[in-house]
């Protein structure tokens, strides 16, 4: 039985959708009682700020009540649970982040299908992981974080806020990156891994710089990296991960594109090209880079539908 779509708020960059079967009657009364967003981690971290952020707001534009429910626990999955179970009647609202995404790949069984049953509302904001650690950790680069990291393997705590989450999976795509061995601590939501971080229970942590900004500036933090293809404006003199670990030069990527796309532009390779009843296909590496994103992702979803599996 296929269940109906409902509705979300999306803390990424999300296109505004309206809900299956909406109607216009309907929605000149909407919200005549309070209306909950459900967070799917505690309170105190970035998608909880930034859901109360947007709850007051809308209180304060359509006169009723918009009530932040904390329902942490299974990587988001309670609470993507209890939205998909409530009526669809956009009194029961849920706050998504990257962590929601993951979770369709990384649970094999899940109770419901996020691109199904949840009908996507309007995106929020867009935040960047910042690498940081606690100032007892006597590094102050990311190179310097690597070589004490190497010099005692399995000795420093990588907090995350969730098995799976965005701050997990970004820590361990790290740890590869860079060769190291880390101790990896999960809490229940960016709140309670930051009381510990700022403590000093654990060392380091990515975290959604909304959630440690204030504890950056007031020193009780130390930003080390931005998980981010380009500075924060926020923290500018803060660099990115990328400066530091081993990647494809970017003045060899821009050469390479450069030269293919003259290439494309050829007229007899142009002329090759349609004789073979193509067409060509010249892209800026970020461009194609989106594309192969984009095109990941639906293939991903046709895959999954019709459950095509490798015999």
């Amino acid at each position: 039985m296929k269940l109906p779509r409902r509705r979300f708020l999306h803390l990424a960059a999300c296109a505004v959708t309206l809900p299956a079967g909406s109607r216009v009657a309907r929605s000149q009364n909407y919200p005549a009682r309070p209306v909950r967003i459900i967070v799917g981690f505690s309170a105190g971290g970035t998608t909880d700020i930034i859901a109360r952020l947007i709850a007051q707001g809308l209180s304060e534009r359509l006169g009723q009540q918009f009530i932040i429910e904390n329902r942490p626990g299974a990587s988001a999955n309670l609470a993507t649970e209890a939205v998909v179970r409530a009526p669809p009647d956009g009194y029961t609202l849920l706050a998504v982040v990257g962590t929601n995404a993951i979770n369709a790949t990384l649970y094999d069984k899940l109770s419901f299908n996020l691109n199904r049953d949840i009908a996507p509302v309007a995106g929020l904001t867009r935040s960047p992981l910042v690498l940081e650690v606690h100032p007892s950790v006597p590094a102050k680069t990311v190179p310097e974080l690597v070589t004490y990291a190497k010099a005692h393997p399995g000795k420093i705590t990588m907090a995350s806020f969730g098995v799976g989450s965005t701050s997990h999976v970004a820590g361990e795509l790290f740890k590869m990156m860079a060769g190291v061995d880390l101790l990896h601590v999960p809490y229940r939501g960016s709140g309670p891994m930051l009381t510990d971080l700022v403590g000093g229970q654990v060392q380091m942590a990515f975290d959604n710089l909304p959630a440690s900004i204030e504890h950056i500036r007031a020193g009780k933090l130390r930003a080390l990296a931005v998980a981010t293809a380009t500075h924060s404006e926020a923290l500018p003199n803060i660099p990115t991960v990328a400066d530091f670990l081993p990647d494809t030069p970017a003045e060899i990527i821009h050469k390479l594109n450069k030269e293919i796309n003259a290439a494309l532009g050829d007229p007899r390779i142009k002329a090759r090209i349609a004789e073979l009843g193509a067409t060509a296909f010249p892209t800026s590496p970020n461009e194609f880079g989106r594309f192969i994103g984009e095109e990941t992702e639906k293939w991903g979803k046709v895959i999954r539908a019709a459950n095509i599996k490798l015999e």
